[in-house]
């Protein structure tokens, strides 16, 4: 277990850092002695004497691809840290990485080779529900363990998934209540992709806005993922007038989303915006000057001024590049290798059931660049939810950080 007083893991990525290139740390490194396999390993797992073998599954191409190479950036990162640390039980990771190219039967595909192939350990992957739900029942069938990164709708818990993004609860309910309380908003304009994510947060969102906020919903619309013309959907917004435009547009279909809200003369200044899905990853395709004023509800910015954040941001781009976008769920995906790590270790075994009790136990934290977090039974993070307004860098200022809130993905009502 990583808590507060146990500062291991960040004076060992400060010491790499400061010290040799990560390559010659990771090839410098001592691999420590584990218990033997058969004690660790008693249900057929990739794991050697030396060796446990993960797998890394995101849309490398495809739509979603813009919003999903950070998180499998982050995740090799934070393997190569664990290696240079000794890895897991004495044994280093190794990781096969497949691409669910953006098209969610190809994800359960990926994840069944991964599983039945290659006996992989745990995956660290998917970005969209759709492919979550995809790769669900693989899961469950083969007794397989998700780390799954991305914010999303909740009414759901599998105890082969550890969700270290958001649920609805943590992000959509409490970012409405910023909304309602700092903006004095009484009207919305709902707007996102077509698929089961931004449909069931925005059937959640329009409840709480009218039984909660008492508030009106005065549009909603959904476009096809991927599209690129919203032209009519901005002359409907224009024409409602809405206090706020509440928006859940993923992946790539996101540059010409706010490309043309700016041609059409709809910006920061004169129209209050909150998106649920734009990070600093889309942020870089969409291109600052047309997210300037915008604000995002997400559980963590680039720009967190925190001595934790700072280290992942030079480790990140130093591995990564200088340019690398560094987002929200790139950062719950750099969670994920080491929350896996921490239950592990707890559970002494890979055995997925002996793992699952230890996730389950409410031990298991981690100081995360974002701050502590804590991994609750339901499998859920304990975490906060902070507003940031876009500037024209690609950036964003944290105008507002809540306090701890439980995950609580069944909400009673919903």
């Amino acid at each position: 277990m990583i808590n507060k007083t146990d500062s291991k893991v960040w004076r060992s990525v400060r010491a790499a850092i400061q010290g040799l290139a990560l390559s010659s740390v990771l090839i410098a490194s001592a691999v420590y002695a584990g218990p033997p396999t058969a004690e660790v390993d008693t249900t057929g797992l990739a794991v050697t004497d030396d060796t446990v073998t993960v797998g890394i599954l995101h849309s490398l191409t495809g739509t979603m691809a813009i919003s999903e190479t950070g998180a499998q950036e982050a995740e090799k990162l934070a393997i190569e840290q664990i290696n240079a640390q000794g890895g897991v039980l004495g044994r280093q990771i190794k990781y096969i990485q497949e691409d669910g190219a953006s098209d969610w039967p190809t994800f359960a595909e990926k994840a069944k080779k991964l599983l039945e192939e290659n006996h992989v350990a745990a995956i660290f992957g998917c970005w969209t529900s759709a492919s979550r739900k995809a790769v669900l029942p693989v899961l469950e069938r083969d007794n397989g363990l998700l780390y799954y990164p991305t914010f999303y709708e909740g009414l759901e818990q599998s105890k082969n998934v550890v969700y270290t993004g958001q649920e609805a609860t943590q992000q959509v309910f409490a970012g409405l209540d910023w909304v309602a309380k700092n903006k004095n908003a009484k009207t919305f304009y709902l707007i996102g992709s077509d698929y089961i994510w931004p449909r069931t947060t925005m059937k959640l969102a329009r409840k709480y806005i009218e039984t909660v906020l008492h508030g009106k919903v005065v549009g909603e619309e959904y476009a096809a993922l991927g599209s690129t013309q919203f032209g009519s959907t901005i002359n409907k917004i224009r024409l409602k007038k809405p206090d706020v435009i509440y928006a859940a547009v993923v992946g790539g279909s996101n540059v010409a989303w706010f490309k043309q809200l700016k041609a059409a003369g709809i910006n920061g200044s004169k129209q209050t915006l909150l998106t649920l899905s734009v990070t600093e990853d889309e942020a870089q395709g969409i291109g600052g000057e047309n997210l300037k004023g915008f604000y995002s509800a997400m559980k963590y910015f680039q720009s967190l001024d925190t001595p934790e954040n700072k280290v992942f941001v030079a480790a990140f781009k130093k591995r990564w590049g200088a340019d690398a976008p560094i987002g929200d769920v790139t950062q719950a995906a750099y969670e994920g290798p080491w929350l896996w790590k921490a239950a592990v270790e707890k559970a002494g075994s890979f055995d997925t059931d002996k793992v699952v009790k230890a996730e389950e136990s409410g031990t298991i934290t981690f100081d995360a660049p974002e701050g502590m977090v804590y991994l609750e039974p339901n499998h859920h993070l304990k975490t906060r939810l902070r507003i940031g307004e876009w500037r024209d860098d690609g950036q964003a200022d944290i105008v507002y950080t809540s306090p701890y809130i439980m995950p609580n993905p069944f909400p009673k009502g919903y």
